[in-house]
């Protein structure tokens, strides 16, 4: 934690909010294993953090952190900053405080996992490491009711009592911890969490190092600090550099140096934001009355955003992992395998991992239940395509398949007898909203395209475009799979040739009067949000009445038919390669991707077409267009991909798709790089009108994907 010391109030600062207008912070470098460098732009005030790992021992050996601030204003000597380092216990283990005079000099500790351990807080020193004259030092030992609300037992334990005096300078008061007090409304709750907390108050421009040593390395060359540790972080520094250039070669590709820094950033992030969480889901099952807790279990798992979505979602995972599938594959097998070891009896897991208290406190409470009827797009089986293709696949590898293969199995036929369509062939996403009065358009979450257009009348007739296409991805790599393996591969092969059959396909999906691919439903195109109309009783004055709400109102009824939605869903067929390269619905698909009226904007392909009915709108009064117009990364990533895919086959489009794919390949990559110069960050989505990022940030998952695209790694 930091905290600027000013006169008025203690602004204490734990994590990086999305609320707290920050003009940067995240990862600059990071290789997931040994070492990071983190940047954080506070007003007035840059923090760098650096950490270096060394293994040794039974436990994972050492680590060091190393935090270095500095003034925004070169002049600006004056600015008191406190860096609070702390030590915290999660339900189990043991620590112990040294203190000398008011210093915590060090905690000595044993968990489960850890062993025993020794943490040094070292004293600050300058940038350059020489001793620096004078830091005023706190410290706090205090009991919590669990790692969520660190930030509060610290923050109400802070007083302005203390005095920082150094020599020849004047004496000002600052903010500091003191007496640790329980928690209002908190008293008789037993505390989760044994927090121990090293408080350092200087001036800038200053630095701290922190040392974590393993009980266990016995042999251990000399402590990871001052100038060992310098060396080794430019040692791991220079190791990233050439490894990135091997992996992704934008060098070599002509990408500027700048250019290059934007794209280590973004995978750095992906690998700096990955987390480990532990506990249960809270799950409504078709087979209990009341919400029920999961057993527990762990997640290791990248995330969308470290700040705004903390936690594991399914079908992001499979679009992070085909960046972290390429950086290392080891890496990305072991977060495959805890996400399958999520899974249920049925085949079922939980498309939004929510696991513990921590987890629980950045979730809106409408978010926190898991419905076990509920899928999401099975993207496992991209980064599990991509590893298969992998050449050197050893015995290892191929125990791991093995291993993953019976849950692989069961999870195919969850979604094989849960999300069946009311046809042959064809699936239907479960789940929909149900309120037809409130919603423009009744939402889909469960698709991970929430609000994109569907029938406007959820029903059992309907049969969804894009989960029959993410089944034919997932029955070729079953198949393979199983062919890999010797298991029993023909019902997988069977189903992969009928679901990519361009006949049936059609005969299903292919709107004739509408020249698209198409969901098909209860439908009425004639669909509106108007006021309600309020009645006035008898004497009533008007400002008492209610405030009239927006409801849909539909102007003609609905009926069974092809959705006139032209967008990703549209795409489906093409973004997973399904159609044959001389398929004339290829041709129209390119025509409505490069049609500017349509899809094609200068940054990037929109989500929904500019000539939708619903392109833009609102879906209630309060929830804005989320998958109805802006750009998002991951599907563009599979036009880009889809696009070079067809470009390297012959057929009567191959011209049209290699010029497509450099036009749309290079203004995702120029726009994505603009916006981050301008902002700071990569984001959620961007404007289909000015490509300025919108939404969550920074967002460095599936929006990382740039990288591939740089790198053209499909």
């Amino acid at each position: 934690m930091w905290l600027r010391q000013a006169a008025a109030e203690a602004r204490l600062r734990h994590t990086c909010e999305q609320s707290d207008g920050l003009p940067g912070y995240g990862w600059l470098l990071h290789d997931g294993l040994h070492f990071g460098v983190q940047e954080i732009r506070d007003h007035g005030l840059t923090l760098r953090t650096d950490f270096v790992k060394r293994p040794g021992g039974e436990h994972g050996g050492d680590w060091s952190w190393r935090v270095t601030a500095w003034p925004e204003s070169v002049g600006d000597q004056t600015s008191l900053i406190s860096l609070l380092f702390y030590v915290a216990t999660d339900g189990q283990g043991t620590l112990q405080p040294h203190v000398e005079n008011t210093r915590l000099v060090s905690v000595t500790g044993t968990s489960e996992e850890l062993g025993h351990f020794n943490i040094s807080f070292h004293k600050p020193t300058t940038e350059s490491g020489e001793a620096l004259g004078y830091a005023s030092y706190n410290h706090l030992d205090a009991k919590s009711p669990g790692l969520h609300r660190l930030t509060d037992v610290v923050k109400s334990s802070l007083s302005n009592r203390f005095v920082y005096a150094a020599p020849g300078g004047p004496s000002r008061r600052y903010f500091a911890v003191d007496t640790y007090r329980a928690l209002p409304g908190e008293p008789d709750q037993a505390p989760q969490s044994h927090l121990l907390l090293h408080q350092v108050t200087l001036a800038l421009p200053c630095r701290v190092e922190v040392t974590f040593e393993s009980g266990s390395f016995a042999d251990r060359p000399g402590s990871l600090v001052g100038a060992v540790l310098s060396e080794e972080l430019a040692r791991h520094m220079a190791a990233f550099e050439r490894r990135f250039e091997e992996t992704f070669s934008l060098a070599r590709k002509g990408f500027s140096p700048q250019q290059q820094s934007f794209a280590k950033a973004a995978l750095s992030n992906m690998l700096g934001g990955m987390g480990y969480f532990h506990g249960h889901s809270i799950v409504q099952s078709a087979h209990s009355q009341h919400p029920l807790p999961y057993p527990e279990g762990p997640l290791f798992t990248a995330v969308p955003s470290r700040s705004f979505f903390p936690r594991g979602f399914l079908w992001d995972e499979g679009f992070h992992q085909l960046l972290l599938a390429r950086w290392d594959p080891a890496l990305s097998r072991e977060v495959i395998a805890h996400w399958l070891d999520l899974m249920n009896v049925e085949g079922w897991i939980p498309r939004e991992q929510i696991l513990d208290d921590e987890a629980r406190a950045k979730v809106p409470p409408e978010f926190i239940l898991q419905h076990n009827e509920a899928a999401n797009p099975p993207t496992l089986f991209l980064v599990l395509q991509q590893l298969l293709r992998e050449p050197g696949q050893g015995p290892t590898e191929l125990s791991y398949l093995r291993r993953l293969f019976p849950r692989l199995r069961t999870w195919y036929e969850w979604y094989n007898t849960t999300q069946v369509g009311p046809l042959p062939y064809t699936f239907r996403w479960r789940g929909r909203d149900q309120d037809t009065d409130l919603f423009l358009n009744p939402k889909t979450l469960t698709s991970g395209l929430d609000d994109y257009p569907r029938a406007s009348h959820p029903s059992p007739a309907e049969r969804h475009l894009d989960l029959r296409c993410w089944m034919a991805l997932a029955s070729g790599v079953m198949a393979q799979l199983a062919e890999r393996l010797g298991e029993p591969a023909a019902e997988y092969r069977h189903m992969q040739q009928a679901l990519s059959d361009n006949a049936l396909l059609e005969e299903q999906h292919w709107a004739k009067q509408l020249s698209m691919f198409a969901d098909y439903g209860n439908h009425s195109q004639a669909v509106g949000l108007e006021r309600q109309k309020v009645a006035v009783g008898p004497g009533q004055p008007h400002h008492q009445l209610p405030a009239p709400h927006l409801v849909r109102v539909v102007r003609k009824p609905p009926k069974l038919q092809f959705v006139g939605a032209l967008g990703y869903v549209s795409l489906f067929p093409f973004l997973l390669q399904l159609l044959r390269p001389d398929s004339p619905r290829l041709g129209s698909i390119l025509g409505d991707m490069r049609s500017e009226e349509k899809l094609w904007s200068p940054y990037g392909l929109r989500s929904l077409a500019r000539t939708s009915p619903l392109y833009m709108k609102h879906n209630t009064e309060h929830d804005p267009p989320y998958w109805r117009g802006p750009i998002w990364i991951n599907m563009n990533y599979l036009a880009v991909r889809a696009l070079h895919h067809y470009a390297s086959l012959e057929g009567p489009y191959q011209q049209q798709t290699a010029v497509l794919y450099q036009e749309l390949r290079a203004n995702l990559i120029a726009n994505l790089y603009r916006q981050y110069v301008a902002s700071g960050y990569l984001w959620e989505q961007y404007s289909d009108t000015t490509g300025q990022g919108q939404g969550c940030y920074p967002f460095t998952g599936w929006s990382a994907l740039v990288v591939l695209m740089m790198a053209e790694e499909y």
